[in-house]
């Protein structure tokens, strides 16, 4: 859900780009804060698409990876997407350029590593939560 917040920016620059949505969210119960997948809405003819799919930061990959999964299954090259965010860690990139080597990525900031909660380190804290106001 975070990701939903880079949308508005892309508007205004091009009003006729179509939105796909992908629901995914860690699970933070678990040890290894694996990625649950909820939902997802994309356009019928994303696989002749160029695809550009954002989350704001990456420290397991596991849910852009599963993001990617979804993309892939519905006939995504990932030679075709460009994955942006905000902050990512090394080990998360090495994870989801390992799975996806073709995936062209672009980050802000790549933080030092992730601490045993599985967070980015300095970070920023769970993104959508600042973002909505929200406490998990």
């Amino acid at each position: 859900s975070s990701g939903i917040n880079a949308e508005w920016p892309l508007r205004p620059g091009e009003p006729g780009i179509r939105v796909g949505k992908i629901l995914i969210q860690r699970d933070e119960e678990s040890e290894d804060k694996h990625p649950i997948f909820y939902y997802k809405k994309l356009p019928s003819d994303i696989a002749d698409c160029f695809v550009l799919l954002v989350d704001p930061m990456l420290g397991t990959a596991g849910s852009c990876m599963c993001a990617m999964d979804c993309l892939v299954e519905h006939g995504v090259d990932p030679k075709n997407v460009l994955f942006v965010n905000l902050l990512c860690c090394k080990y998360g990139m090495q994870k989801l350029q390992a799975k996806f080597p073709d995936l062209k990525v672009i980050t802000f900031n790549i933080d030092g590593y992730l601490n045993d909660d599985k967070y980015l380190v300095p970070g920023i804290g769970d993104f959508g939560d600042r973002y909505y106001g929200t406490n998990h």
